[in-house]
């Protein structure tokens, strides 16, 4: 079903800091880092949408290194602030391998392991703007998390080259929280069960789509719901209401089963979107939690991001641009 993503301009993330739950939910915006420099020159701002040249006060910086992690701790304040990535190659290791292995921690849960999982992603953005960085990075990942970092960053790279960029405002979206985690992976393996697609596909598409339902609004195209189905497709093959979560993930298994899915998975997921850089991205995805379903712990922790040509945006939970 060729449609237009909620998430086609969401996949450009740069330096960010953030709100607290204290704080109005408003875009926060950055500058992008020059690749060819290892020092940030970005000013942080929270920047109201209805007003985006307008910088508000800059908020306190949150370095995270693994060293850092148990003074953190104890103070669970910390965990709400947007991380701050490093301009080092050593440093964004620390925070690459902290973030992962945070992840995959049964014990790490609640604000810390959204922070971390928030770290995680933004990690892997700057390591798809600065190349200059990345043979030092991943030179030194140990072996066990190597796998799984190769195929986020190709996948991050795919989503990059797929959104089309040129946004000129932010959308006309409402940010909302994601359904929780054990409610998610509940629908996944009903649909699972119901239609023989694997659940890790359907987070995968969740998270490309959605950042796992946390958009509401229509795409550029007129696709709606956590899973963005147009309409008539869902006609054809959703039962229920389309923006409920358990809903539309039952209807992503039943349109990627008529498509082919589990033997023809790949063609399934080209039917879903007709972009070649989209289904390596939701394939690399899936590879990742099929080899260790814990990294979905991270990957339900991601944020919505947007590019417009006036930077990019945090559109945190709360956000609407009403």
């Amino acid at each position: 079903m060729r449609k237009g993503l909620a998430t086609a301009s969401v996949f450009a993330c740069a330096l960010i800091t953030g709100w607290t739950a204290a704080e109005a939910p408003a875009a926060v915006s950055t500058t992008t880092v020059s690749a060819s420099t290892n020092t940030s020159t970005s000013r942080i701002a929270t920047v109201f949408p209805s007003d985006t040249g307008d910088l508000g006060p800059e908020i306190e910086r949150v370095a995270l290194t693994s060293r850092d992690r148990v003074v953190r701790a104890a103070d669970d304040a910390r965990w709400s602030a947007v991380p701050i990535v490093a301009d080092d190659a050593t440093a964004l290791l620390d925070q690459l391998v902290t973030a992962e292995r945070a992840v995959r921690d049964p014990a790490v849960t609640g604000a810390e392991l959204a922070f971390m999982a928030h770290l995680q992603q933004l990690v892997y953005r700057r390591l798809i703007e600065r190349p200059d960085l990345r043979d030092g990075v991943f030179s030194a990942i140990p072996q066990d998390l190597r796998g799984a970092a190769d195929l986020n960053i190709a996948a991050g790279a795919d989503l990059y080259l797929f959104g089309p960029g040129g946004a000129r405002e932010l959308p006309a979206w409402r940010i909302v929280s994601a359904p929780p985690m054990s409610a998610l992976l509940a629908d996944y393996r009903e649909a699972e069960a119901a239609f023989g697609v694997p659940w890790y596909y359907l987070a995968a598409v969740n998270l490309v789509e959605t950042r796992m339902g946390r958009i509401r609004g229509d795409s550029y195209a007129g696709a709606q719901g956590p899973m963005q189905f147009m309409p008539k497709t869902w006609d054809m093959y959703g039962e229920g209401d389309i923006n409920d979560a358990h809903d539309a993930i039952l209807a992503a298994g039943r349109y990627l089963s008529a498509a082919g899915a589990p033997d023809k998975i790949e063609k399934a997921i080209w039917m879903y979107n007709h972009d070649n850089e989209y289904v390596d991205a939701v394939m690399k995805y899936a590879a990742v939690m099929r080899a260790d379903p814990s990294a979905f712990r991270g990957y339900y922790g991601w944020q919505v991001y947007f590019v417009t040509t006036s930077g990019t945006f945090l559109l945190p939970v709360g956000w609407s641009k009403d």
